[in-house]
């Protein structure tokens, strides 16, 4: 009687432990590519400091009667110039691996 309770108990936890194997592979973490979403808030703040400094060099390096035109193109080409700066350096800085 004792060798046969003893070897319903052998299976039956025998069954158990092959019905966890499945399992524990399922819980097994992956490694996923995970990167912030700010890469448009750090590209509009180069656009405005570009745009603030293109307009200030603009200022400063053209004619007396015309520093109101040589302030918008420098603001302009500054803009330009800070956006894509700012949104290539942006890009790639802030990604990582996570395990999930």
């Amino acid at each position: 009687m004792r060798n046969r309770l003893f070897a319903i108990a052998v299976m039956a936890t025998s069954g158990l432990s092959l019905a966890a194997v499945p399992v524990m592979a399922e819980a097994k973490a992956r490694k996923v590519w995970v990167c912030d979403k700010n890469i448009r808030t750090k590209a509009n703040n180069g656009t405005l400091i570009g745009a603030v400094g293109g307009g200030l060099l603009g200022n400063a390096v053209a004619g007396h009667g015309s520093r109101t035109e040589g302030t918008l193109i420098g603001a302009g080409v500054g803009a330009v110039a800070g956006h894509s700066v700012a949104k290539s350096r942006a890009r790639n800085r802030h990604c990582h691996y996570v395990y999930r």
